[in-house]
């Protein structure tokens, strides 16, 4: 220190004394080590894996089951690695792809390249897998299990009934889970899964919420592709129904791992069908339409499940926006349009309602075309709606129907009970009961068209 002082007569020696006192201490820190007993169980280690490093960036199975595999130099694990790492990438960013292909000339050789060459060309992100979906989906339908902790145990060779290790296994392990991710990759298996998903009125990635979800409609889709059990132009209409079916009963999101297991092996056991058949009488009851769905929307999250689906409905349905004889709701959600406040926000809390809780009902949205929202202001309903009825018969100055049988389609479009030509803030409590009933119906009807 004193030839640093002596060398640098402007610093002060407070400062440097203590940053050499840090520097020094530095030998007296105590380093963990944890070594582990070759005798350990392979879940065993994926437990003490994720548990260690639950602080900070958390881990988990998914990660570990990428280490086994870039690890791997027997069986092309690093090859395989790359191939999911690239195939992610590429999903959100498709202009990568020309670096890739200067960059990684001997990953380009491999048989993983010409799978995932289409992303470049790729720009929808209703499904954008990252290698956890990627893993899981490869795993569960060629594996047909749902715990994707068990990947690294068979990838080491584990035999499940003798507990022992083979070389077998895990060479058959990683063989079956390149097939799955060469499965999964393929341009004509996602995108005819997208497209299911697309066509089935969930045409944004907005109105998906659950990637656990979509993660196992993909493995239904891989499973039933390879099956003779449905017509392969059916398969599209299987998918449809079960996304939905899982969406509207949240089936993937309390315990995910634990009813995945459980439904691949009542598929296996049953077959989809019969599965899909007894699954559905089993949790969509009169009650489940008439009673629970009624109350799942009443809410004021408008992300919540079940107003995605209602607004999917109206996509599928091809149905107009709200006082439009042009406009479609589908239109509005992709491109730009506003989510309404029926009764008027400001107009409502003119009259009293002031907690959002209240004025933020799900049931109080509707989409609208711009022009149209802007000539509707602050008015409130039984004023604008019929404005609007009478534009079918005169002047026209809300909307843009001009015939009267289609103001009333277009209110039944939209649930909107026809009583609302009359309704004014005291009858906001009834609208809202009314609307939900209206658009239970329409989900349901919606549903049993898939």
């Amino acid at each position: 220190m004193p030839k640093y002082m002596a060398a640098n007569p402007e610093a002060d020696p407070n400062v440097v004394g203590d940053a050499l006192q840090r520097l020094t201490s530095i030998t007296a820190c105590q380093l963990g080590t944890i070594v582990l007993d070759p005798s350990l169980d392979i879940s065993e280690v994926t437990e003490i894996f994720v548990r260690i490093n639950s602080q900070g960036k958390r881990l988990n199975e998914s990660d570990f089951a990428m280490s086994k595999i870039a690890a791997d130099d027997k069986h092309g694990g690093n090859t395989l690695r790359k191939a999911i790492d690239y195939f992610c990438h590429l999903a959100i960013d498709p202009a990568f792809y020309t670096k890739l292909s200067t960059t990684d000339k001997k990953f380009m050789q491999s048989a993983y390249a010409p799978k995932l060459a289409w992303l470049q060309n790729d720009y929808d992100d209703i499904y954008d897998p990252d290698y956890n979906d990627m893993l899981r989906v490869s795993f569960m339908h060629m594996f047909k299990r749902g715990r994707l902790g068990q990947l690294v145990s068979l990838l080491s060779g584990r035999d499940f009934e003798t507990r022992t290790y083979t070389e077998e296994i895990e060479a058959d392990s990683f063989e079956k889970l390149s097939t799955g991710v060469m499965n999964f990759m393929s341009e004509y298996n996602f995108r005819n899964f997208v497209f299911a998903i697309h066509s089935a009125g969930f045409i944004s990635s907005k109105l998906l919420r659950s990637k656990m979800t979509l993660d196992f409609c993909y493995t239904i889709f891989l499973i039933l592709q390879k099956s003779d059990e449905v017509a392969k132009a059916d398969i599209k209409h299987y998918v449809q129904r079960w996304f939905v079916f899982s969406t509207l009963t949240s089936r993937y999101i309390g315990s995910p791992e634990t009813r995945m297991e459980h439904d691949l092996r009542e598929i296996a056991s049953k077959g989809f069908i019969q599965f899909l058949k007894e699954t559905e009488d089993a949790y969509l009851s009169d009650a489940f339409w008439n009673v629970r769905l009624i109350q799942s929307l009443e809410t004021t999250v408008i992300s919540n499940p079940y107003y995605n689906t209602y607004i999917a409905a109206q996509n599928f349905l091809s149905d107009k926006s709200l006082l439009s004889n042009s406009s479609k709701v589908s239109d509005l959600v992709t491109v730009m349009g506003d989510v309404h406040h029926i009764f008027p926000k400001k107009y409502l809390q003119n009259n009293g309602y002031n907690d959002k809780n209240l004025y933020n009902q799900v049931a109080n949205y509707a989409y609208i075309d711009t022009s149209v929202n802007t000539s509707v202001g602050k008015k409130e309903p039984k004023e604008y709606f019929s404005l609007a009825l009478a534009g079918c018969r005169g002047t026209q100055t809300v909307g843009t129907i001009t015939d009267e049988a289609e103001f009333w389609a277009n209110l039944d479009a939209n649930c909107i009970p026809h009583e609302v030509v009359n309704m004014t803030y005291a009858d906001y409590a009834e609208f809202l009961r009314q609307r939900r009933v209206m658009m239970a119906r329409k989900i349901r009807t919606y549903y049993e068209k898939l």
